[in-house]
């Protein structure tokens, strides 16, 4: 334990000296993040600060290694190098060429699939093997995850380096309760290098991880989850390294059900993520840091719990227990689309959605069945009736041509459908009324389709 605590302090020193001169040679050469709409910080800061943690960590290791050459052949770490030298790699060509989409995610998956081929797998689920075909996507779909949850989350200053500090810590007391020794020698030295840069990455930040930063974390917490995993035995300890990564998986999940809600590319860039809803409802950077610091304090706690042999027992409730948790803190955030959705879903607006819309089609139908234009008109007022609006009026050559009131509401609105030059229907209603609800571009669009088709034939009729 002493060597291993003389590696992590190793990685904090170096860390802790590494980032400041790599900070002043990144100034210099004019290597830093600018201030854009979707970034809170409002002067330029260097970026790359995941050089000085990758540093930190490879040195600790070496040094560990080398006065430890039994427990240091046990490092998952080990497997891990190769996938982090590429995803490293990536990260530095993101932050200084801002990498496309595709090509970021062409990286990510290089990582993680050379992980997999280094031996660093999914191979079992609650003890119950799985075959090649299933754990090499399962290994790589959860390494990408993880990835891009934490490079999601490194929005403000400390937030990523703080949170992934607490997550290594959660992996280490793990480590510890299991004695999975491997596990203890690749978080304690992550961890040490994690406190070290974030000297420098707490408000007023003036180093950033860059990208090389957030998806190197991301993927070593994905790896030593995977680490964790292995030594579970039930479906529901398995889900431990979940809870210990929870709110950037969370902030991740967030974020792609929004996007799918607004019918929005997944991996569009906007300014909605947890941190950026805790500034909008008026919390300071450095309280709204602190608040999910406890968050993700709290999905640690939740998952020691979870594998703690003395409440095996209860997993089931702290599953549920968590799941509460998690609940309350999103719907706290007041995201506009989970409340839609919530109603649509809960509260019967799908049903009037599609009752509305059954409605639609059926007027549209009669529209076009109508033999006359009289027929179509009262077909026309009989739905403007049944809405619970005020009046209809028919305007043809700049005079009314016919109108139906109801006058049970006073008018609040109107509405017009112009149908030709000189031609168009006036719709009057209250803001509440009383009948069905109808939704008055699809009744347009049912009137002005019905008019054009049928127009002609009544034409040939009244000929005849």
């Amino acid at each position: 334990m002493r060597g291993l605590l003389w590696a992590a302090g190793e990685a904090f020193l170096a860390a802790l000296i590494l980032t400041p001169i790599l900070r002043d040679i990144f100034r210099a050469y004019n290597v830093v993040d600018r201030p854009g709409r979707r970034k809170v910080h409002a002067y330029p800061i260097p970026r790359l600060g995941g050089i000085a943690i990758a540093s930190a960590y490879v040195i600790a290791l070496a040094f560990y290694s080398g006065a430890d050459p039994a427990a240091g052949s046990d490092l998952p770490a080990r497997q891990v190098l190769p996938g982090a030298a590429v995803i490293f790699l990536t990260g530095i060509l993101d932050d200084f060429f801002n990498l496309r989409p595709a090509y970021k995610l062409l990286g990510q998956v290089a990582a993680a699939a050379l992980v997999f081929w280094s031996g660093l797998r999914i191979e079992t689920v609650a003890a119950v093997p799985l075959p090649l075909g299933l754990s090499l996507p399962l290994t790589v779909f959860w390494l990408l995850l993880s990835m891009n949850a934490f490079n999601l989350i490194d929005g403000l200053d400390g937030l990523c380096a703080g949170v992934a500090f607490l997550a290594a810590g959660t992996l280490f007391v793990a480590a510890r309760i299991q004695g999975n020794f491997a596990l203890e020698h690749a978080t304690l030295p992550l961890a040490g290098a994690l406190l070290g840069f974030l000297f420098y990455n707490f408000h007023p930040a003036t180093m950033f991880l860059g990208d090389s930063g957030a998806m190197l974390i991301g993927l070593l917490l994905g790896c030593f989850g995977i680490v964790w995993t292995g030594q579970q035995t039930t479906m529901l300890s398995a889900a431990a390294p979940l809870l210990a990564l929870s709110l950037p998986l969370i902030d991740l999940s967030v974020s792609v059900v929004r996007r799918f809600l607004r019918s929005r590319p997944i991996f569009s860039p906007d300014r909605e993520h947890i941190h950026h809803r805790l500034l909008d409802l008026g919390l300071t950077r450095w309280r709204a840091v602190l608040i999910l610091y406890v968050a993700a304090a709290v999905g640690g706690v939740f998952a020691l719990l979870l594998i703690h042999p003395s409440l095996r027992k209860a997993q089931a409730y702290v599953i549920v227990g968590f799941c509460a948790a998690a609940w309350v803190g999103v719907e706290r955030l007041r995201y506009n689309e989970f409340d839609v959705a919530g109603r649509l879903l809960f509260r019967g607006e799908f049903q009037r959605a599609l009752k509305e819309n059954v409605r639609i089609h059926e007027l549209a139908a009669a529209f076009e069945r109508c033999e006359t234009e009289e027929a179509w008109w009262d077909r026309v007022a009989t739905a403007v009736h049944g809405a619970g609006w005020t009046s209809a009026t028919w305007i043809r050559n700049g005079s009314i041509h016919r109108e139906r009131a109801f006058p049970s509401q006073p008018p609040a609105w109107r509405f017009r459908i112009a149908l030709g030059e000189d031609e168009a229907v006036e719709i009057e209603g209250p803001l509440q009324p009383a009948g069905s609800s109808l939704d008055l571009m699809a009744l347009a669009g049912a009137i002005h389709s019905s008019l054009a088709v049928r127009r002609s034939s009544w034409e040939r009729r009244a000929l005849s």
